[in-house]
């Protein structure tokens, strides 16, 4: 017979401990130890079949056939499509899209002839059908569940065998044999576990729709982001339009990839062509804008840089990015100052990435550099350039990776030239090339 003792597990990060303490050393919060049960197996450990294991040759490989979603946005994210028997775990800010993304892709996957099964825990079946129609979404293929109880969740999976579900969201349902309420790190663990284990031996596969954090991370414990296969995350501005779909984990494909939707009033609508909806408000006669192109896994993006440089009123001027590193733009500030002879030192600095993206790459410093000194020159640079390019400390210009694919998207949405490092000059394109091999050439031929 099991014993249970009482241990204290923190609601941020799933520590435990078996006294009470102020301060999670895990995570460093305070008063989120919560007292729990825990059942403590008294008996012998059993003998273990030794036939169980096998050879790691001796396993037979079966070829995997993916399920398209219907948006191709998602697929790409995704490795390619929805794997059965994976589970994938989405989280976002409050109303930035995910539950109406995934009524949208079980829909299309009910018109495929598949089974699939919604369950929803925040909703009633009324307002999910609400927003089905404003959506178009038939809902002839559709099983709705409204229930949070995790017994009565496998006991529907149980009798309809669904293809496909979706949790919408893992923090309203509970399982009625632990103790804490919906939402605490027992709950969310052990519903987790029951559905993986689910998706795993029927070959199912499970959407989980989570919370996230003030600090944008998923809500709940950080071994379920470990359980799952797949972890994504919706970046963008609630009130905007934009949306941003990242993988910070694949176990069957690339965490570079980026899928980018648009809120429109039907639901959510795939962006074939994100490079002309970030460049479509440009202005060519503004100086302190030029165009960058990232490289999101193996996608390359178009992107608006910009810049404002003004003189500041305050006695330690303010340097400000949003979207690009702070520290890689102090740097390049840093550049400026010493090897060109632009006097910064007074000037309040602002450095935006138009679209709500972010840029990681050093491949982005030239196109800062130069939207920096267009604005305090208040001289436009040219607008039909793409512009690529490390900058070093010495002022030279260094050479980025994949540059065929960042020049054929500039070909493609027709740009008359590209600056980038002299060593990355292909000379098989078609578009202007200009070979720059520090900051002084590339101005000289934007920046008039």
């Amino acid at each position: 017979m099991a014993k249970s003792k009482a241990q204290f597990v923190c609601t941020e990060c799933g520590y435990a401990s078996a006294k009470w303490l102020g301060k999670c050393p895990e995570c460093d919060s305070w008063n989120t130890m919560e007292e729990q049960s825990i059942a403590v197996p008294t008996q012998a450990v059993k003998n273990f079949n030794q036939s169980l294991m096998v050879s790691l040759d001796a396993v037979e490989t079966a070829s995997v056939q993916r399920s398209p979603s219907g948006f191709f946005e998602l697929d790409r994210v995704l490795g390619g499509g929805v794997v059965p028997g994976s589970v994938v775990l989405a989280g976002g800010e409050p109303g930035i899209g995910k539950s109406t993304l995934f009524l949208k892709v079980v829909d299309n996957l009910a018109r495929c002839g598949k089974r699939v099964l919604y369950v929803t825990g925040e909703e009633s079946g009324a307002q999910v059908k609400m927003r089905a129609e404003r959506m178009g979404v038939s809902g002839g293929g559709i099983q709705l569940l409204a229930e949070t109880d995790m017994e009565t969740i496998e006991a529907a999976l149980a009798s309809y065998h669904p293809h496909f579900v979706v949790i919408d969201s893992i923090q309203t349902v509970y399982n009625s044999g632990l103790s804490g309420m919906p939402g605490t790190v027992s709950q969310i663990k052990e519903c987790s576990l029951s559905l993986t284990r689910y998706a795993k031996t029927t070959g199912c596969g499970v959407f989980i729709i989570g919370h996230v954090t003030k600090e944008g991370a998923i809500a709940g414990p950080r071994v379920l982001e470990h359980i799952v296969d797949t972890v994504l995350y919706f970046e963008g501005e609630k009130h905007g339009t934009l949306r941003i779909l990242r993988a910070a984990k694949n176990r069957f494909g690339s965490t570079n990839e980026i899928g980018i939707f648009e809120m429109k009033e039907e639901g959510m609508v795939e962006v074939s062509n994100p490079s002309g909806l970030l460049l479509g408000e440009m202005n060519p006669k503004t100086a302190g804008a030029c165009v960058y192109c990232a490289l999101e896994g193996t996608r390359p993006v178009l992107i608006e840089v910009q810049a404002l440089v003004s003189m500041s009123a305050l006695a330690i001027p303010r340097r400000v990015a949003t979207g690009a590193d702070y520290n890689r733009v102090n740097m390049i500030v840093a550049v400026l100052e010493k090897k060109l002879g632009l006097k910064l030192y007074n000037q309040d600095i602002y450095v935006n990435i138009a679209g709500g993206m972010k840029l990681v790459e050093p491949a982005a410093d030239l196109a800062i550099a130069v939207a920096i000194v267009s604005s305090f020159r208040a001289k436009p640079c040219d607008h039909q350039s793409v512009i690529l390019g490390e900058i070093g400390l010495t002022g030279e210009v260094r050479s980025i990776t994949m540059p065929e694919k960042r020049i054929s998207e500039a070909e493609k949405l027709g740009f008359n030239a590209v600056i980038l490092p002299q060593r990355n000059v292909v000379k098989t394109s078609k578009i202007k090339q200009h070979g720059v091999s520090d900051i002084w050439q590339a101005l000289d031929v934007l920046i008039q």
